[in-house]
């Protein structure tokens, strides 16, 4: 519920703190004090859209936050937690407008969209009035109300997924036809590439040795004709091995008379013999290397232009040809195997589908029966608003060849505002104030059905009176045993019942101008001056006073 809501330099509002307990909280006071801004300031923390006509004039920004006590498993801390918020017991919502227009909004002081401030405020609180979002009106959340007045939330989500389960064969379904008619037109064509790239067994890697390979024999001469020169060097009659090794064996034979001195030198001598016997032998073993096949560079070069070809006729590279006779082979088992899996796959949805239905049709039966109390009970609910001459109506209809995720039913609230007139739907055939009772009458029914931990009702009992309002208030009162109910109301009836009563007034600042609109949390006897002047207007008589006590003396406990 809300805990506090304090507001700074919004429009009238130089700075404002209130403090809000559960049951039920009435806001009163003179036209033109400030009420409005007051919802609007709220409105603004709860991720309304910014205006920067909000910002009281000569600042530089407004700023408003409302704190709320949310219990830990209430959906707002999951959409919280995706924003990065931390947990803990309260739930900070804070807006900041800028008088350029700029906004900016915070949970728990972690910037957030506002986006996300309007999702977790839309959780938190619900506002509702004669000219106010009205969501429980909208027909698109109709059939989901209906669910949660019913307690139909199992089969709801049974139906839910078994819409998903549908879905999901379906598509495989549908891409396996597809597939298989697109390759039957093609069955040649793939049995013939398929077959071709069989033939060409090309190997990951084999265009760049082949490549390699065709550059050496390309060279092949020039290389030979170095490397017979470097072999020519170190085996020939120039070559100084023969002689290296010949002073090598005289320097051994003389070792005993300078060990000393000759060892290091017998030691150098025979590593480079050995180093220049090992040169030999490996360019030898190059030139060797080099003696080609005559038809090798002509066999490579078939070979590699075979491979190029047909990675162009197949729009892919070398190293992806076997991975594309892969799909094509495939694809051919596809046509071999392809009714097959379609007709298994066709089985699979037909169970699921009648998994579907048979699901659907159970909760079908669920939500008749929920029409029917949700009828009774709103409608015995109408007769003490003034509402004895309409009827509410719950527009039903079923389309048992869909396969939406909620069922087989649309579901939309309908009225009939007088006998003889035709039903429609609540947002056409009634009026403004009409439209205030029949959702008050329909949160009465839903309280205790998911309804948000807070209720705003901006004048709901405008163009009423007398027992009407009584009736509009008890019901209040009846809402604030369930969640906590905040109503801005001109009916002394409703303010009498309250718990808490703000008064709302407007001064002007000494010196400065303007004029500021200020909050007051009235005792006993200042509720009672409220509710007489209410009642009598501007001048407060003993016999206002005396029917305020009466009023609130008729206050349930």
């Amino acid at each position: 519920m809300l805990l506090r809501l304090a507001i700074h330099n919004i429009v009238l509002i130089d700075r404002l703190e209130l403090e809000f307990d559960s049951g039920l909280s009435v806001l009163t006071g003179e036209t033109g004090a400030g009420k409005s801004i007051l919802l609007d300031a709220f409105a603004l923390a709860l991720g309304a859209r910014g205006d920067l006509s909000l910002v009281r004039h000569g600042e530089a920004q407004g700023q408003v936050s409302a704190t709320f006590a949310v219990a830990p498993t209430h959906p707002a801390w999951a959409t919280a937690l995706d924003a990065g918020v931390s947990f803990d017991n309260e739930m900070i919502l804070r807006r900041v407008q800028a008088a350029d227009g700029r906004s900016r909004a915070y949970v728990n002081d972690v910037p957030v969209s506002v986006q996300t401030l309007r999702e977790i405020g839309g959780a938190l609180v619900e506002i509702h009035g004669q000219h106010a979002d009205r969501a429980l009106m909208d027909a698109a959340v109709h059939r989901m109300i209906l669910d949660a007045f019913g307690d139909l939330q199992a089969p709801v989500a049974a139906v839910r997924d078994a819409s998903r389960a549908l879905k999901e064969i379906a598509a495989d379904y549908t891409a396996q036809k597809e597939r298989v008619e697109r390759i039957l037109k093609e069955a040649d064509y793939l049995r013939h590439a398929a077959e071709e790239l069989r033939q060409l067994n090309a190997e990951p890697g084999e265009e760049e040795a082949l490549t390699a390979r065709r550059q050496l024999m390309m060279h092949a001469e020039k290389l030979a004709a170095d490397l017979n020169e470097a072999a020519e060097a170190l085996g020939g009659p120039a070559s100084v091995v023969p002689l290296l090794a010949l002073t090598l064996r005289k320097l051994e034979r003389r070792r005993e008379t300078a060990p000393e001195i000759l060892d290091p030198c017998i030691e150098a001598l025979d590593t480079a013999v050995q180093s220049l016997n090992d040169a030999h032998d490996t360019v030898e073993a190059a030139l060797g290397a080099m003696e080609f096949d005559a038809f090798e560079l002509e066999r490579t070069e078939e070979r590699l232009f075979a491979l190029r070809a047909a990675a162009r006729k197949y729009n892919t590279t070398v190293d992806e040809l076997d991975t594309v006779r892969q799909q094509f082979e495939a694809d051919v088992r596809a046509v071999e195997n392809g009714e097959e899996q379609l007709a298994a796959l066709g089985r699979k949805r037909d169970e699921a589908d009648a998994a579907y239905v048979a699901r659907a049709a159970a909760l079908s039966v669920g939500r008749h029966g929920a029409v029917a109390q949700l009828t009774d009970q709103v409608n015995s609910e109408l007769p003490p608003l003034k509402l004895e001459n309409a009827r509410f109506q719950v527009d039903m209809t079923s389309d048992e060849t869909a396969r939406d995720a909620g069922g087989f039913e649309r579901v939309e609230f309908w009225a009939q505002t007088n006998p003889g007139t035709r039903a429609g739907p609540l947002m056409k055939v009634a009026s403004g104030g009409e439209l205030s009772r029949f959702m008050l009458a329909l949160k009465v029914v839903l309280a205790d059905k998911g309804s948000a931990p807070t209720l705003v009702f901006d004048e709901i009992d405008a163009g009423v009176g007398g027992a009407v309002a009584n009736a509009i208030g008890a019901r209040l009162r009846r809402l604030s045993d369930k969640v906590q109910v905040i109503c801005v109301t001109h009916a002394p009836q409703v303010a009498a019942l309250a718990d808490h009563h703000f008064l709302i007034s407007k001064r002007p600042v000494a010196d400065a101008g303007r004029m500021e609109t200020l909050v007051h949390l009235l005792d006993g006897a200042g509720r009672r001056d409220e509710i007489a002047r209410m009642l009598a207007g501007a001048h407060i008589t003993e016999e206002a006073r005396a029917a305020a006590s009466r009023l609130m003396e008729g206050r349930p406990d």
